[in-house]
């Protein structure tokens, strides 16, 4: 497998060493529009924390696919600030961008935002410290420096000749060991003096790429400010939209529902026409045998109608057979009425007759 080829200081040394890690989406801002944010990594990554032991310095820098896409030195002068519960930023003047991460929960992010404070802290502090130490030797190849014609002096007193030497005493001796060794640490101050007077221009020109870095900073404030509200407005245009992509979801699941239902729906009523057909079908062959039902309906009705006119005679026989009735029943009316007057005049006679013969009896009794 090849080996990647990253970009220089991309990779902490030796004696640069993690100090927090986590993963997390990397973007960036758009270099254009200073607006939308560019994906760096297709996918979460991881993003660490290095803390430089040597320059007292502190880094986040993370690599995708032996590309560095993160390499930033933490400074007082950042400030990381969270956009959203999974989302943060900070703004990078050296590299002249914003760095975005996302982040897969928001413990992860609030970690994360604690961790780059403590490091902003420690940052600041190295700073005052390295300002210090740079005031201290500043003082001291001052007083290096007064110390040097002291020195000469004293050298040009004792003098280096071999002769002179060799015509002086042990005292002279000790003199001129001990101005040897004042040479040797004047010229030794000297060179500290040189090289802390290069650290000093150094740190004067580190701070003043920080003052232009701050001013820079403090200028781009507005326009971050500005950035982070159309970020914020495109966020929440976003999230509609989202929620309009999820309203149509859930119409197009709805719409897929009432297919299916409309599916079946369509089945069936192939059922009911297939069913429909074949009714048909039977109809048509009943149509066929219609004639002969034509033909023996107009039987049946010519049949129909000789019944009815005999129905009809018989109706008029009827009327007449129910008149001789009421005759009939009126007249048998008129028998049982004297029917009756005749027996009640029999009942008269027969007590006649009897009381007759009760006095027959009575009669051949007496006699």
């Amino acid at each position: 497998m090849p080996k990647c080829q990253l970009e220089a200081n991309a990779v902490p040394p030796n004696m640069e060493q993690p100090i927090y890690t986590t993963r997390a989406h990397v973007f960036q801002i758009d270099p254009t529009t200073k607006k939308n944010w560019v994906p760096a990594s297709k996918q979460a990554v991881t993003v660490s924390y290095f803390y430089d032991s040597t320059r007292n310095s502190y880094r986040i820098i993370s690599v995708d696919a032996c590309k560095v896409i993160i390499n930033s030195t933490i400074t007082p002068n950042m400030t990381f600030t969270k956009t959203s519960q999974k989302f943060g930023q900070w703004a990078d003047s050296r590299a002249n961008t914003v760095f975005g991460l996302g982040f897969a929960s928001e413990q992860q992010l609030a970690k994360f935002a604690e961790k780059f404070q403590e490091v902003k802290e420690a940052a600041k502090l190295a700073k005052d410290k390295s300002q210090d130490k740079a005031e201290t030797s500043s003082n001291h190849s001052q007083e290096s420096g007064r110390e040097t014609p002291s020195a000469g002096q004293a050298s040009s007193i004792n003098g280096t000749d071999d002769e002179k030497i060799s015509h002086v005493g042990p005292e002279a001796a000790v003199l001129q060991s001990e101005n040897e060794r004042l040479k040797s640490e004047v010229e030794q101050s000297n060179t500290n003096a040189k090289k802390w007077e290069t650290e000093l221009q150094t740190l004067r020109e580190n701070n003043a790429r920080l003052v232009d870095a701050l001013q820079e900073s403090s200028a781009n404030v507005e326009s971050w400010k500005k950035q982070l509200a159309a970020c914020k407005e495109e966020s929440d245009a976003l999230r509609k939209k989202i929620a309009e992509l999820e309203a149509q979801c859930q119409e197009a699941s709805q719409e897929k529902q009432k297919n299916a239902q409309l599916g079946v729906r369509v089945q069936e009523l192939e059922a009911e026409l297939r069913d429909k057909e074949q009714e048909l079908e039977n109809l048509r062959k009943q149509a066929e045998i219609i004639p002969q039902l034509m033909a023996e309906c107009e039987s049946v009705t010519e049949k129909l109608q000789a019944a009815e006119v005999k129905n009809g005679e018989l109706d008029g026989r009827i009327g007449l057979l129910q008149v001789d009735i009421d005759d009939s029943r009126q007249k048998q009316g008129n028998m049982k009425g004297e029917l009756k007057k005749f027996m009640d005049i029999l009942d008269g006679k027969i007590d006649e007759l009897h009381e007759f013969r009760q006095g027959l009896s009575k009669l051949g009794v007496d006699n």
